[in-house]
């Protein structure tokens, strides 16, 4: 996944940079407060994908004595910062832009670039979504694409897919409120145009701020992999009560599991330890992503 991860985050990064260029053209020739907005609106993606490159690279790095876990929490981080800076800095500029506009509203000039630089964005914009939704779906499996991105543990796929989503629709906003400013000489329509995309912006950035804060504050595994921890450990021989199964993320091809068992009073230390063991290895070699197993003996009766 974090190999699709990373082809979906270049190939946004890529297109966003080149739209980004043509975009502030085309608002510096005509004035345009809608294609300034979507301008900026690039220029985020493409500092966000910068982002989250870099949190791909940091969540690589191998555990240590100051985080034995390892970093693999890096890339919630900066996905969560990512969510800000769409709000903070895509947002507030396209609202703020857009106002201005409408009580100082100015003509526009050669308006024509605009709809050329809108739709080769279109095109470029597509083609990183198509990208984005095929990695995200190859993710998903069955899932509905709610269900995958509430229960999604790799937050850059669907950081990238909500990105480019808002910006196809931010770009149709902006085609029409340029078309409709031109077509009906209200000139404030394209301030108008600027603040829905703003608005736009805003609504992307508070939806993946709620669905990357709780993998950042730690989230458990899927019910699937805890049922099947617990047929597992139900299986082993010598245990008496499986009393508490407890999963946490550390990142999204990182599970830390932790058991609590009631064993049979019976056991001497050699066979306590074999199943112990037992238990261990079969656990991560049916679930490649869980790295660390603790198991802790507790009397619950």
């Amino acid at each position: 996944m974090a190999a699709g991860s990373k082809k979906v985050i270049i190939a946004a990064l890529i297109g966003n940079g080149l739209i980004a260029i043509t975009k502030f053209f085309a608002a510096a020739v005509t004035g345009s407060s809608a294609m300034l907005s979507e301008g900026v609106h690039s220029l985020v993606d493409t500092g966000n994908q910068v982002l989250l490159l870099y949190g791909l690279k940091q969540a690589k790095k191998p555990a240590d004595k100051k985080f034995p876990f390892g970093h693999g929490k890096e890339i919630y981080f900066w996905s969560f910062v990512v969510a800000i800076l769409i709000f903070a800095v895509g947002s507030g500029i396209s609202i703020y832009e857009g106002v201005h506009h409408i009580l100082h509203p100015s003509e526009m000039k050669s308006p024509m670039i605009n709809y050329i630089v809108l739709s080769l964005a279109m095109v470029f914009e597509g083609g990183a979504l198509y990208f984005a939704v095929v990695e995200f779906n190859k993710a998903r499996g069955k899932l509905s694409t709610l269900d995958a991105v509430k229960k999604g543990k790799d937050p850059t796929l669907f950081v990238v897919l909500f990105e480019d989503s808002a910006a196809m629709l931010g770009l149709v906003v902006a085609f029409v409120g340029i078309y409709l400013s031109q077509a009906t000489g209200l000139l404030w329509l394209d301030g108008v145009a600027s603040v829905i995309i703003g608005f736009i912006l805003g609504g992307t950035a508070i939806w993946l701020a709620i669905e990357t804060k709780g993998l950042l504050i730690g989230e458990s595994a899927d019910a699937k992999t805890v049922l099947g921890i617990e047929a597992i450990v139900a299986d082993q021989a010598g245990v008496e009560k499986l009393n508490e199964v407890l999963t946490l993320h550390m990142g999204p091809e990182f599970i830390l599991v932790n058991i609590s068992l009631e064993f049979s009073d019976e056991l001497e230390v050699g066979q306590l330890e074999k199943i112990i063991h037992d238990i261990d290895r079969s656990i991560k070699a049916k679930f490649s992503y869980v790295k660390r197993v603790f198991i802790e003996a507790e009397d619950h009766s």
